[in-house]
C-alpha cells in the first residue's frame, strides 16, 4: 500500500484500548477506520520518543482499519498525554489520555447496554439517546478516569435478521428445512456488511466517540453484540448453518472492533485465546480485572467450556497479591432468583419471547450447578489470598447491588445498565423490587441479599445509569452510580 501524504479522512476513531501495564509503562492501542487506500501518517504520542507506525488490520471496500500500538512512560503522578496525527493533520485530529502515575489508585468507569432492540424505544425518551455518554464525558473532565470497562451489548445487532434482505427472508420462513440449508456466500456478505456498518454508525456518534477517544477501554461482549439470546436458544437453531454463519461474522467484528485485533492474532491480554475464548485479564498495581467471555461457549446447558473451567484456577492465581479483583460478568453473577419465573414460562404451550432472557441468567435452573461452582471458586480464592472479589455487570437495564456472605468471605455485585437502553417499565421494576427483597441461604451455605439503597429506600435504580469505581489507598472501592435525572448519586463502599 503506497504511503500517502493527505491528512487522514477519519470515518471512526480513535478508539483507545487498554493492553496492560508493564513496569513503568502504560500500554495502549488506538484504532481508526479511514477512508481511502493511503497509509496514514505515524501517530505522535507525548512521552513516546519515536513516531508510532500504523498496522493495517482490515479493508471494507474503500474503508481501511488501522491500529497503532504504543507504551507511555509513567511518572509518580498522573499525566495527560496528547496523541494525534501532527504531520499534515487538521486541528481537531489531536486527543489526550490520562496516564496514571505509579503512586495513583485506579479510577474506573463502567458502562453497558449501549443501545436497544428497537431504536424507537430510545427516541421516545425525554432525554437524548446519548445523554449519559455526555455525562460521562463531563465527569471525565474532573475525575480523569484511567480505564473504561464496557460490560456487554456495546451495540445491538438484533436487526441482522431484519435489515439484510437474504437473512430477513430466511428468518421469516417457518419450515424446518431452512435449518439445514447452507449459509451462502451472499448471506455471509450481508452479515459482514451489516456488522461493519453497525459499528461505524453506533460508535461514531459524537458523545460516544468523545469518551472512547479519551479513556482506554476493556470490552467484553454479551448476546446483543451477536444478536438477542445467542447461546440460549434451542439446539436446532444454534447449530443451523445460517445461525453459525451470522455468529462467525459477529465474532470477527467483535475481535476487530472491540479488541482491535484479527481473529488468530489476539493481544496478550486475551488469556482465553488458546481455547477460542475472548476472556481477558489485567493487573493495575494491586487491582486485578478479569473479563470472562460468557458467550463464545454458551449453550442452553452451560456458560463456560470445560477448557475455560480448567484454565480458570490458574487465571485467578495470576491475581495473587492483589488487594481487589474486579470480575466482569456480563450477566450479573449475584442477582435475584429468576428460576421460578423460568419454570412458569416453561409450562406455557407457546413461546412468549423471554425464554432466552431467562436462560441467560446465572440462576437459571440449567446453570445453577455451574453458578455455585464459580461462586465457590471465587470465594476460595478470596479466602486463601485475602484478595477481595467484586463482580460488575449490566444486562438488566437497571442499577442494583447485591452481596454474598459466608465462611469469612464477602463478595459484592454492582450492576449498572444501561448507558443508552431505556429502563424497565414501572410494572416490571415493581416486580423486580419485590423479588429483590428476599434474603436467601444458598445450598453452599452462603447468605445472599440485595440491600436497598439508602438514597432511595429501593433496591432497583429505575433510570439509565453508569458506574464509577474509585479506589483509595487501602484498596477499597468507592462505587457511585450516576442515574439519569437523579442529582444524588447512589453509593457503595467495598
Amino acid at each position: 500500500m503506497a504511503r500517502g501524504r493527505p491528512a487522514p479522512n477519519i470515518i471512526l476513531g480513535p478508539v483507545l484500548y487498554f493492553r496492560g501495564e508493564q513496569g513503568d509503562r502504560w500500554w495502549l492501542s488506538a484504532l481508526f477506520v479511514l477512508d481511502g487506500d493511503a497509509e496514514p501518517y505515524d501517530l505522535r504520542v507525548d512521552g513516546v520518543t519515536l513516531p508510532v507506525p500504523p498496522r493495517h488490520l482490515a479493508q471494507w471496500g474503500n474503508r481501511h482499519v488501522w491500529r497503532f500500538d504504543f507504551a507511555i512512560p509513567r511518572g509518580v503522578r498522573d499525566v495527560e498525554a496528547a496523541y494525534g496525527f501532527t504531520d499534515g493533520a487538521s486541528p481537531g485530529d489531536t486527543w489526550a489520555v490520562t496516564v496514571p502515575g505509579r503512586a495513583s489508585s485506579p479510577r474506573i468507569a463502567y458502562v453497558s447496554c449501549n443501545g436497544a432492540e428497537d431504536e424507537e424505544k430510545i427516541a421516545g425518551l425525554d432525554a437524548p439517546r446519548n445523554a449519559l455518554w455526555g455525562d460521562l464525558r463531563r465527569r471525565h473532565e474532573s475525575e480523569r478516569f484511567h480505564l473504561l470497562l464496557q460490560g456487554g451489548d456495546q451495540l445491538y445487532a438484533d436487526a441482522v435478521w431484519r435489515r439484510p434482505p437474504l437473512l430477513s427472508a430466511w428468518k421469516k420462513r417457518t419450515d424446518a428445512a431452512r435449518l439445514d440449508e447452507p449459509f451462502t456466500p451472499a448471506m455471509a456478505q450481508e452479515a459482514e456488511d451489516f456488522y461493519f456498518d453497525l459499528y461505524l454508525r453506533v460508535w461514531g456518534q459524537p458523545e460516544t466517540a468523545a469518551v472512547t477517544a479519551r479513556i482506554p477501554s476493556v470490552m467484553m461482549w454479551d448476546d446483543h453484540d451477536i444478536f438477542d439470546g445467542w447461546g440460549s436458544h434451542p439446539d436446532e437453531e444454534m447449530t443451523s448453518p445460517a445461525w453459525r454463519g451470522v455468529y462467525a461474522a459477529a465474532r470477527r467484528h467483535f475481535s476487530l472492533f472491540q479488541l482491535a485485533a484479527m481473529e488468530g492474532a489476539q493481544p496478550e491480554c486475551v488469556w482465553g485465546a488458546p481455547m477460542d475464548s475472548f476472556s481477558q485479564g489485567f493487573r493495575l498495581g494491586d487491582v486485578g480485572v478479569l473479563a470472562l467471555d460468557m458467550r463464545s461457549d454458551r449453550t442452553p446447558r452451560r456458560v463456560l467450556s470445560d477448557r475455560v473451567w480448567e484454565a480458570l484456577p490458574e487465571w485467578l492465581e495470576r491475581f495473587k497479591g492483589c488487594r481487589h479483583l474486579i470480575l466482569m460478568s456480563s450477566v450479573p453473577l449475584l442477582y435475584l432468583d429468576t428460576g421460578v419465573m423460568e419454570r412458569a414460562v416453561g409450562l406455557s404451550p407457546v413461546r412468549v419471547g423471554i425464554e432466552d432472557d431467562l436462560r441467560d441468567q446465572w440462576r437459571s435452573p440449567a446453570h445453577a450447578e455451574e453458578w455455585l461452582r464459580l461462586i465457590g471458586l471465587l470465594a476460595e480464592f478470596s479466602r486463601r489470598t485475602g484478595c477481595r472479589v467484586t463482580s460488575v455487570s449490566g444486562e438488566i437495564h437497571a442499577g442494583a447491588r447485591a452481596v454474598l456472605r459466608g465462611g469469612g468471605v464477602e463478595i459484592w455485585q454492582l450492576i449498572a445498565s444501561g448507558v443508552v437502553h431505556p429502563p424497565p417499565a414501572k410494572a416490571t421494576a415493581f416486580a423486580l423490587e419485590w423479588l429483590a427483597g428476599r434474603k436467601e441461604t444458598l445450598p453452599n451455605g452462603y447468605v445472599f441479599e440485595m440491600p436497598a439503597f439508602p438514597e432511595s429506600g429501593k433496591r432497583i435504580i429505575r433510570q439509565r445509569n453508569w458506574l464509577s469505581l474509585i479506589f483509595d489507598g487501602k484498596g477499597q472501592i468507592h462505587a457511585r452510580w450516576s442515574a439519569e435525572g437523579q442529582p444524588n448519586r447512589y453509593t457503595q463502599v467495598i
